[in-house]
């Protein structure tokens, strides 16, 4: 099984890497479908259903699907140039994507959220068609996105299985599970990063992975340092107060006073995961780690690394990204990256997994206690539900990461005061939490059903 660190890692917007970037994503392959097809379409419909309709306005998803039918993708996004595309298209009711010509599309008509059952293939489904002058369906597409700006069809969600992926991914080290990573790790003697890395040379140069993981790690900081800048409200209704700024701007003025309480350390690995989400909850760009809900776990904790631990280098960066990457590719394989599909366990969950992991590697931990520090971070995120107000990825998800961040350091932490050997192996803690997921009641995955979404005043 292989996952690239790339596809793990994907620059792309706010507020959702499953409602957000997955319907523009989608939208960009069936405007792929139209263009090499016979047909010449009129006009543009799309269908919200599942976790897509009921959480897709306060996800911006509606936003995201009429951008993409127009064009608009999640990695070279313009914000300025969006804004004044969706003004267009919802005064002239047409879209006109490049190759396409000009197609009606009216948002108030043609795009509809269906708060029936969901889709059968996942819990994200949409169905986008087109229609001739007369109305009729010419070509129709269902897409799920299934979590992390991943996106397939309904023939590929059906037809995914190991030997497929097997054969699509003939790489050295194909690990499916944490189990098989450890025996691997110990029979070639390489460190988790090191059989990351030779997978990725199948695909890629070294000055590929390396120039695109340096990327990743520059749109992180980025994003980081734009919310550690920026004050203001939140958009989208529950009027949430940026807080990043202020409260970096305090600790920066606390430092060196001798008056700060070891505690304290926690605020700077929160703040700077608080920074990365309230830039995602306001649609800026973002890197998913592995999700856009998650995106401030993996970025806060390489920043605490960096800026707060003796010795830290960015020469180790890579090391980091591809830990976290081989960790995040285990737990997308074997349960869930989806909060729509199993709660924010999955979501925060699995970003402090990834993050306690790449934290441990650089540190110098074993194999043996990178998977340990992965599973005491996944472990005691079990169970945790998804449940944002008003639909909007701000509350409880903004703090939440910064949580997640210590979390991960705390496991990482703990796993290097050991010697790798452990009573839960990660295998089972990703087991137990796709069994969590399955057995969560929906209004607890991402539908704003139930918990804070329900007991928490929206406006």
């Amino acid at each position: 099984m292989f996952l690239s660190v790339f596809d793990m890692f994907k620059v792309g917007i706010g507020p959702s890497s499953s409602h957000t970037m997955g319907p523009m994503v989608a939208a960009g392959r069936f405007l792929d479908l139209l263009r090499a097809s016979p047909f010449q379409a009129h006009g543009l419909r799309a269908s919200l259903h599942g976790s897509l309709a009921f959480t897709g306005k306060g996800h911006a998803t509606d936003r995201a699907t009429i951008l993409g039918l127009a064009g608009f993708r999640p990695d070279d996004y313009d914000a300025a140039r969006a804004e004044a595309a969706l003004a267009a298209i919802t005064e002239a009711g047409r879209v006109t994507p490049p190759g396409l010509g000009e197609m009606d599309f009216d948002p108030a008509r043609d795009l509809a959220f269906d708060f029936g059952p969901a889709l059968p293939g996942h819990a994200n489904g949409m169905i986008l068609s087109a229609t001739d002058a007369q109305g009729d369906v010419i070509l129709q597409e269902t897409y799920y996105s299934i979590g992390g700006g991943f996106v397939l069809t309904a023939a590929e969600q059906a037809a995914v299985d190991d030997a497929a992926l097997a054969e699509r991914s003939p790489v050295p080290f194909p690990f499916r599970s944490a189990a098989e990573m450890l025996g691997m790790a110990a029979a070639s003697g390489l460190s988790v990063a090191a059989m990351k890395r030779q997978n990725e040379r199948v695909f890629r140069s070294d000055a590929e992975i390396d120039a695109g993981l340096a990327r990743i790690w520059a749109v992180m900081k980025a994003c980081m340092d734009r919310g550690l800048a920026t004050d203001g409200i939140l958009p989208g209704g529950l009027k949430v107060r940026r807080r990043a700024k202020a409260i970096h701007e305090a600790l920066l003025a606390e430092r060196g006073m001798n008056l700060t309480a070891p505690h304290v350390i926690n605020d700077w690995m929160s703040v700077y995961a608080m920074a990365v989400n309230e830039e995602n909850a306001a649609g800026g760009q973002v890197v998913t780690a592995p999700t856009n809900g998650a995106a401030g776990v993996v970025p806060a904790v390489i920043r605490y690394w960096l800026d707060h631990v003796p010795g830290a280098s960015e020469k180790r960066l890579g090391d980091f990204l591809l830990t976290a990457a081989a960790i995040g590719g285990l737990i997308k394989h074997n349960a869930s990256i989806s909060g729509a599909e199993c709660g924010c366990q999955a979501e925060v969950g699995s970003a402090a997994a990834m993050a306690a992991a790449g934290l441990a590697a650089v540190l110098g931990g074993t194999p043996e206690q990178v998977e340990n520090a992965a599973e005491i971070a996944l472990e005691h995120h079990l169970g945790m539900t998804c449940d944002p107000v008003k639909g909007l990825v701000q509350v409880p998800c903004i703090e939440r990461n910064g949580l997640g961040a210590i979390k991960a350091v705390s496991a990482a932490s703990l796993s290097l005061r050991g010697d790798g050997q452990h009573f839960v192996p990660l295998d089972a803690a990703i087991e137990t939490m796709r069994q969590t997921g399955a057995d969560m009641h929906e209004r607890y995955k991402e539908t704003s059903l139930g918990g804070l979404a329900v007991n928490v005043p929206n406006c």
